[in-house]
Order: structure tokens, then sequence, then C-alpha cells
């Protein structure tokens, strides 16, 4: 039986079977490749709410900022920011990173916008007292 079914399996391959010719077909046809997108960076990423997200941009930047590396902690931070545009404290730390920086344009608009989420926040006093200066 199963040299019977190998035989007629063999037979079905050589012979002009359609499933045979269909592969050879698929073999033949030009693979066409979709056009290159042409995205600009700020297309790449689409932010929606995430606070889980953003958590995750906090702790990172928190760890860049004790180690020194304050472009990187700075970026996290600019990502949180993204993802929770409501984390007064993904502000806070992204005023601190760019203060370090030396920035104090980006520092500046940072905290005010920690004061517009936060007030009456624990920081908030020194943050004011930061921007008269």
């Amino acid at each position: 039986m199963l040299v019977a079914t190998a035989a007629v399996n063999g037979w079905a391959q050589q012979s002009g079977s359609p499933q045979n010719q269909n592969k050879q077909q698929d073999n033949n046809a030009t693979v066409q490749e979709p056009p290159e997108e042409d995205l600009s960076p700020a297309q790449q990423q689409v932010y929606v709410l995430n606070p889980l997200q953003a958590a995750k941009e906090l702790k990172i930047g928190n760890f860049y900022m004790k180690k020194g590396s304050y472009k990187a902690a700075a970026r996290r931070f600019e990502e949180a920011t993204k993802w929770d545009p409501n984390s007064a404290e993904a502000f806070l730390r992204l005023g601190e990173a760019d203060a370090k920086l030396g920035d104090s344009k980006a520092s500046k608009e940072a905290f005010g916008k920690y004061l517009k989420l936060q007030p009456d926040g624990k920081e908030a006093e020194a943050i004011r007292k930061k921007m008269r200066m």
C-alpha cells in the first residue's frame, strides 16, 4: 500500500497536475513590494493616553538622572509627557533635566506645565522660585 501511494504521489508531481502547475506559477511570479513610506519622525509614533508606559519612561528617566545622563533622562521624561500629558511628575522631572542641561527656556516651559497641573503641589513653591530667577 505504501509503495502504491508513493508511486501515485510521484506520478502526480511529475505530471502536469493542477497543484504542481500552481507551484510553478508561484515560483515564477515576481514579488511586488509595497512602496516605501516616507514618514517623518513625528508621524512614526502615535501617542495615546498610556499611564503605564509613562510610568515606565519616568522610571528609566530617573535612573538616567541618578547616573548623570541628563540628555537621556530628558528624552525619557519627554516621552512620559507624551504618553500621559496630565503627568505633573513627568513635567517636573523634564524641567529638572532641562535645567541640568542648561536649557532654561525648555526648563521654564516644563515647570510651567507642572505648575498648571499641580498649582498646590509639594514642589510648587520651589519651582516658582526657580522660575523667577
